[in-house]
């Protein structure tokens, strides 16, 4: 009589997850955050970040876990090798980097990632005429190619748009207007090379999504138009919208604005068609952490992928 192995009932569970995760690839998060004037020295008018600031800002970033976070208002390279060291000291290595300097020099756009950075495509000097004037993109966009796979890759654009401050030199809306037109245009590009190309576009973008700034950098009356995936809280709310033009009423604001008292959706992750193919809907979310304010006026967006082709 042949002896029933003990580890055999044990075997088929190990082989159904094996295969599974082969069937769906490695799952990876991106994230992007606003973390508010992250300065190590003063720059003009802008102060040093403190440092309680600066450890809530990892304590947030660790609550999220991400493979690849954006960053929007990180001041130098030294901020972002500060912030790098942090989450490492506490478990969440991400060894690569890219930082983009615009027009301004206090703060600019960067990332981390835990995977490799396998192309490098800086936009620093980026312009527009408006009225006959010609303007710079402040912070620049920063373009990269990102490998979280052999067989899987993908672009990711990060920008922090034109704020709402009013500005003697233009108004404001129209010059953030024209950096999301600009930033559409180099989307555009790599989707005429390639229209199925994975591409995430994600920042602080600063207006709200019926704005002539973000309804053009979406592209909605394009061939290929972004998708908007507007992650919400884990709160347990779950109905649908009563009204089908209108978003479900769940908590999806991503800034606080203190003069006003109020609380926007201001930061974006925007997805081509063919990322949208490996978004899961159900791993996205916005943190829900007490004393968030304490890191940031924004809060960080985040967004699941399945790192294989759909």
């Amino acid at each position: 009589m042949r002896r029933k192995n003990p580890l055999t009932p044990l075997l088929f569970p190990l082989l159904s997850a094996l295969l599974a995760f082969e069937a769906f690839g490695e799952r990876f998060r991106v994230a992007t955050y606003n973390v508010e004037n992250y300065l190590l020295e003063p720059v003009g008018t802008r102060t040093p970040k403190p440092e309680a600031h600066r450890a809530k800002v990892a304590e947030m970033i660790l609550s999220i876990r991400p493979d690849v976070i954006a960053f929007q208002e990180i001041g130098g390279t030294n901020a972002l090798l500060e912030i790098q060291g942090r989450l490492a000291a506490k478990g969440l290595d991400l060894p690569h980097m890219e930082l983009v300097h615009g027009a301004d020099e206090a703060i600019q756009v960067g990332i981390l990632s835990r995977f490799p950075i396998v192309s490098r495509n800086p936009h620093t000097n980026e312009s527009f005429l408006l009225d006959g004037r010609r303007f710079r993109v402040s912070r620049g966009f920063l373009e990269v190619g990102i490998q979280p796979s052999p067989g899987y890759r993908f672009t990711l654009f990060t920008a922090h748009l034109k704020s709402k401050r009013t500005t003697a030199a233009a108004d404001e809306a129209q010059l953030r207007e024209q950096e999301a037109r600009l930033l559409r245009g180099l989307v555009e590009e790599r989707l005429k090379e390639k229209p199925d190309a994975n591409i995430v576009v994600c920042g602080d973008f600063n207006d709200t999504k019926d704005s002539r700034a973000i309804r053009a950098l979406v592209g909605g009356n394009t061939r290929t138009p972004l998708t908007d995936t507007r992650p919400v809280e884990r709160n347990g709310d779950h109905l649908p919208s009563e009204n089908p033009r209108w978003d479900p009423r769940h908590v999806a604001w991503t800034h606080f604005y203190g003069k006003e008292d109020t609380y926007s959706r201001f930061d974006y992750m925007l997805l081509s068609p063919g990322m949208v193919r490996e978004w899961r809907r159900e791993g996205s979310f916005l943190p829900v952490v007490a004393d968030w304010g304490l890191a940031s006026d924004h809060r960080p967006v985040v967004c699941e992928f399945e790192s294989e082709e759909r």
